[in-house]
């Protein structure tokens, strides 16, 4: 990899900000839909039909502080993932150049225990930095901005939010563990899937343009980078969101209750015996209280956006790492280019 660190940061955060900016009402739902408040907040009490404009108004709040967190959070996670990645690969005695090994030891581990490697150590340090900005997110989402009190104007859901923990600042990394809960399972389960699928994917084309089915020059290499990457993290989040998504509701009701908006009425009860507990009580609680589908709410919309959202994620880090280490060489006065298998050809000059 002829990337440099800031080429890693460029990409990855670039794209987690076009994607977030996206498919970002698509979280907001899901908090929602997670949070022990659904039914007060978004139903109506005499005829228990949704109250759409309360469900589906104010989409985009808290999501500033997002876009703040995931320029660092998403440069750390990619800069930490590829090197870890790229130490442990050379420290692999099925690497074929050994001699390039920058630890003291080698190791037999298989290619994907590597990549749930590192993923895992990038997520827990991609947390640190997106903890804080998850619980104000997630609080924003579910505030009601039309409320006013004492005759004055309702302030927008991220002052609300701030406000609360203005005294308590400590309590914006409630949660982390269970954050780092859901995504060390979820990188952990996703990547391994995502490199085994995108490499099939990456061989098949090959032999499609060696068996000459397809023209070599047909597609952009950038262009089928991306692709390829896209098609390979749709379905690898997919599955990984299905399976993780019991952690993401337990994340979702200790972040909410670490807010003191505990005075609105609600299920007051719900909150008390949420705050301050961890990770187990509070899955064990949400399934006494609702049972399985309680531990699955807003499942189907998690897998419906994380499928779009990584493909869309992934595939522009990969195309704009690409794009960048191709302008680097360039810039070095080299004159070959990456292609999509890993391969590298002649630049035309």
């Amino acid at each position: 990899m002829y990337n440099s660190n800031l080429d890693i940061w460029i990409a990855g955060a670039f794209a987690a900000v076009t994607v977030d900016l996206i498919v970002y009402p698509f979280d907001t739902l899901k908090t929602r839909v997670q949070s022990p408040d659904y039914n007060r907040l978004y139903k109506d009490a005499a005829t228990g039909a949704v109250r759409r404009k309360a469900l589906y108004g104010g989409l985009y709040q808290g999501m500033w502080s997002v876009v703040l967190s995931t320029i660092p959070g998403s440069g750390a996670f990619f800069t930490t993932y590829e090197a870890v990645k790229y130490t442990l690969t050379n420290a692999s005695t099925h690497h074929h150049n050994p001699e390039n090994n920058p630890l003291p030891f080698t190791h037999s581990l298989p290619q994907p225990i590597i990549h749930a490697i590192s993923s895992s150590t990038a997520e827990m340090v991609a947390c640190l930095m997106m903890t804080p900005a998850e619980v104000l997110k997630q609080n924003a989402q579910v505030t009601n901005v039309n409320a006013s009190k004492g005759g004055q104007d309702a302030k927008s859901a991220m002052t609300q939010v701030i406000a609360r923990f203005k005294h308590r600042p400590w309590k914006l990394w409630s949660g982390y563990t269970a954050l780092v809960g859901r995504n060390l399972p979820f990188t952990g389960l996703n990547f391994p899937m995502f490199e085994f699928f995108r490499s099939h994917l990456v061989e098949w084309r090959k032999r499609r343009k060696e068996d000459g089915g397809i023209q070599t020059r047909e597609w952009d290499p950038l262009v089928e980078r991306a692709a390829l990457t896209g098609m390979s993290a749709s379905v690898s989040g997919m599955i990984a969101s299905v399976v993780t998504t019991p952690i993401d509701v337990i994340k979702t009701r200790m972040m909410l209750s670490a807010s003191e908006n505990n005075k609105g009425g609600g299920d007051e009860s719900a909150k008390k015996k949420t705050a301050g507990r961890g990770t187990l009580k509070v899955g064990k609680e949400i399934y006494r209280n609702e049972g399985i589908r309680g531990l699955f709410k807003g499942g189907a919309i998690r897998a419906a956006w994380t499928a779009v959202s990584l493909s869309m994620y992934l595939s522009m880090y990969e195309a704009g790492r690409f794009y960048l280490e191709n302008r680097r060489r360039e810039k070095d006065g080299l004159n070959t280019r990456v292609e999509v298998d890993g391969s590298k050809e002649e630049a035309a000059i």
